[in-house]
Parts: C-alpha cells; structure tokens; sequence
C-alpha cells in the first residue's frame, strides 16, 4: 500500500499540496481527479519523491519514500510524468529500453529485452520500435513512454494524466491496459485523471483533490454523486447510471 501522513509542498507562501493523510490502498486501479490547479499532480511528484517534501512523510511498499536508495526505489515504483521531454535523438525501442535500468545499469540482457519487447506489444507499437521519437505523433509517444513505465516492472506503477493526446479508441484501450495490470498483474496503478467518466468506469477508488486538499475519498459509487462532485468543481454534475457505470453529465 501507499501510506501518507501530512504530505505538504509549499512553493514560497503558496501551498499547493496541504497536509494530506490517506491511504491508498495495495493493488487495484486509484485515481485522483480534482480542478486544474487541486495539487494532484504534484502528489504524485511527492509520492515517487522526483519532488521534496517540505512536510510528512511516504511509504510506498513499506519503503520510506526519503530513506530508500534510488535503486530500490526504482525497482519497486515507477512514473510517468506528466511532461515527457528527451534531448536525445532515439528510437521507439530503445526509449522503452531505458525502463530496464534499474534492473540492468545499462546493461540488457535476454530477460530484459523479453520485457522490452512484451511493454511493446502491449502498446501496440511493435510496428514503430525502430521509429524515432519525433517521426512519431502525439499519442504515439504518449504510448512509447507509457511502454517505458511498463518495461519497469515495479509492484507500483503512478502514471500523470496518462490519457493525454490519446483519441478515443486509444483512451479506452489505454485504462483496459492498466486495469488489466491491476487485475492480472497484481500491480498497484495510481492515475490522475482529468475525465470523471473513465475514473468511475475503470477504477476501484477515487480521491479527490481541491485547493491541494483531499476533500474525498470513496469507491465511484461513493464519489460520482451531483453534492460530492459540486464540492470538488463548483459545477452541478446530474450524474446518470448507464451499464451499470455512473457517469456525469457535465457538458450540458
């Protein structure tokens, strides 16, 4: 599981991440949603310590998130950031290869490019492994990235706003892929999401975020309520059960 007390991040005299204190639980697909702003990605910037805490403490698989080795760390959880940028000219494969590091140092072997070549496929990208980056579209390079955190094969994988540039097609098989490593894999998936939508219909619990506060935490059933969702974005969201999923319907 991943336990947080009182996290806090302040830049200056703005606090963006508030004294947070919850649990996420081990296994099963979390996400966190909340307005532009609410703190939910620098959460997850606390939680895989790629930022400082300025209060509290993380615990991620019982490792204490300020104590371990960035080794270990790396071996048991991994992020995809929001903002994805490489300087160097490379190819689809060997971006997806840099997930192997913490297991190889630099140094692939057979095992590790089993993993590289299965995150491939799983992205369906087998096709533009030889592909660079750049000759790549968007979503496309969403995917490659979103490979890379596969080939990682930590317990706990965070992933920021993973959904972007992704059409249609692509979100959806997007969230069936982490709710399968969730349900098959027995990862633990952590994901900020901006659509309420394919929070409710893909995860086992949502937490909620505003002002760099949790304001809650449930199952969907528990959060895709009109007075839940009002409180989170001062917005009034009916909220309507199709297939057995609530979904919101906040474009009316």
């Amino acid at each position: 599981m991943i336990e947080l007390n009182a996290v806090t991040k302040t830049y200056g005299e703005t606090t963006v991440v508030d004294s947070v204190t919850t649990t996420i639980p081990a296994g099963g697909l979390t996400s966190i949603i909340g307005p532009n702003g609410a703190g939910k990605s620098t959460l997850l910037g606390l939680i895989s310590r790629l930022l400082p805490m300025d209060g509290g403490s993380v615990s991620v698989g019982g490792l204490d998130v300020a104590g371990t080795p960035s080794k270990t760390l790396a071996r048991t959880l991994s992020i995809l950031r929001q903002e994805n940028q490489v300087s160097l000219r490379l190819r689809v494969r060997d971006l997806v290869t840099f997930g192997r590091f913490p297991h190889t140092g630099g140094r692939p072997t057979s095992e590790d490019r089993v993993h590289v070549e299965a995150a491939l496929a799983h992205l369906d990208l087998t096709e533009l492994a030889d592909r660079y980056l750049d000759e790549l579209s968007g979503g496309q390079r969403q995917r490659a990235f979103i490979a890379m955190v596969l080939a990682q094969d930590t317990d706990y994988i965070l992933l920021d706003e993973p959904l972007n540039n992704l059409d249609m097609k692509h979100s959806v098989e997007m969230m069936r892929l982490m709710r399968g490593l969730a349900d098959e894999a027995g990862k633990t998936v952590v994901v900020v999401l901006h659509d309420i939508n394919f929070a409710s219909s893909y995860s086992d619990t949502i937490l909620a975020m505003r002002q760099g506060a949790l304001t809650a935490q449930g199952s969907p059933d528990q959060i895709m309520r009109t007075e839940v969702l009002s409180q989170i974005y001062d917005l009034e969201i009916p909220i309507h059960e199709v297939a057995g999923k609530r979904i919101g319907v906040y474009f009316s």
